[in-house]
């Protein structure tokens, strides 16, 4: 048994399923209920996906990518007193600029959640001339107002850490281009006040093993850790039959995440389930978000399904880091400070 510890709040009432009898590899198992999400689940919306989800007070709040009807992504709202059942509004979040004027994305897809000190932020992709991040802040999720656009196109699958690291924001990304990106390796930015945003170093590039073999990206928010960063990110390979999205695990250093502590050469989680394998984007899981019980080490893990359903897995958090630390295979360029 690891004797890292996680640094995190209790969530005593965090989402579980105890692991199933005769689970082989990775020690991550699926939410037998699942999809937690379905189909045609807010009026308008067709399909709910790659979304994000966290504590709030006692019970759970989110941020969900709603595909609406006319196919077109926005961000709703959702609530939930078990964080599996939801219920979502009807209309898109209102974004606002500093002025309390109406700043609607174009579009909106694949958002995270994460609180900082006493904030909350959701970030995003969007039109900025060109995919790119876009961001908002809240403190009560009742008024939502935009801040600057972290980075110039391309860029998709930010993420920003939970905390301040010497005492600037700490932000991954992962560069792209205008279409679906063929390539794509993490990087990390820091700003002092996000809205300048500049040291920004290489993380790690894709790997050589085949369920990431042609990219990667930043998953969910990472949690903080004795060792390291726990990062929850995504691989991609291509097949003759599309892309294959999976799931990967990393520990990142403490104080400088662009250093690559340990990197798990297996995947966590890969399509499997009809849900997964089947959908309007078929073999596709992608993680945006965990819930985590820093007491009982419990972690519940959000995955968009072939762009079409929510799933959830589940581990414990002594046996994920032991796993990763086991199964570790770093690169040079992994364990460089990202800087040339």
């Amino acid at each position: 048994m690891s004797d890292i510890k996680m640094i995190a709040p209790a969530v005593s009432n965090v989402p579980w399923q105890e692991r199933p009898a005769g689970l082989k590899d990775a020690p991550v198992w699926r939410y037998t209920e699942n999809p937690i999400i379905g189909r045609n689940p807010v009026k308008g919306v067709a399909r709910i996906f790659n979304s994000a989800v966290m504590p709030y007070g006692d019970e759970f709040i989110g941020v969900f990518r709603g595909e609406q009807t006319n196919g077109i992504p926005y961000i709703y709202l959702g609530r939930s007193k078990d964080a599996i059942h939801w219920d979502f509004d009807e209309n898109k979040i209102p974004f606002v600029d500093s002025k309390g004027k109406s700043f609607m994305p174009l579009y909106a897809y694949d958002p995270r959640l994460v609180k900082v000190e006493d904030t909350y932020y959701i970030i995003w992709c969007q039109d900025f001339y060109g995919a790119a991040i876009g961001m908002a802040k809240t403190k009560d999720f009742e008024s939502f107002e935009r801040v600057e656009n972290p980075f110039l196109p391309y860029n998709r699958n930010a993420v920003l850490f939970p905390r301040k690291i010497n005492g600037n924001f700490v932000m991954l990304s992962r560069p792209s281009d205008s279409g679906h990106t063929p390539f794509g390796d993490i990087f990390v930015s820091e700003s002092p006040d996000l809205t300048f945003w500049g040291k920004h170093r290489h993380v790690m590039g894709r790997g050589s093993n085949w369920w990431e073999s042609l990219k990667i990206g930043s998953g969910a928010t990472p949690i903080e850790t004795s060792e390291g960063w726990l990062l929850f990110y995504h691989g991609v390979s291509g097949t003759c039959n599309g892309y294959v999205y999976s799931i990967g695990g990393a520990i990142l250093d403490l104080e400088n995440p662009s250093i690559v502590k340990y990197r798990c050469e297996t995947f966590l989680l890969t399509p499997e389930e009809w849900y997964e394998e089947r959908g309007f984007v078929p073999n596709v899981i992608f993680p945006c978000a965990t819930i985590h019980d820093s007491e009982s080490g419990k972690i519940a893990i959000y995955y968009g399904s072939a762009d079409s359903y929510v799933g959830l897995a589940f581990t414990k958090f002594d046996e994920i880091i032991d796993y990763i630390k086991e199964h570790s295979n770093v690169s040079a360029s992994d364990t460089e400070v990202g800087n040339r």
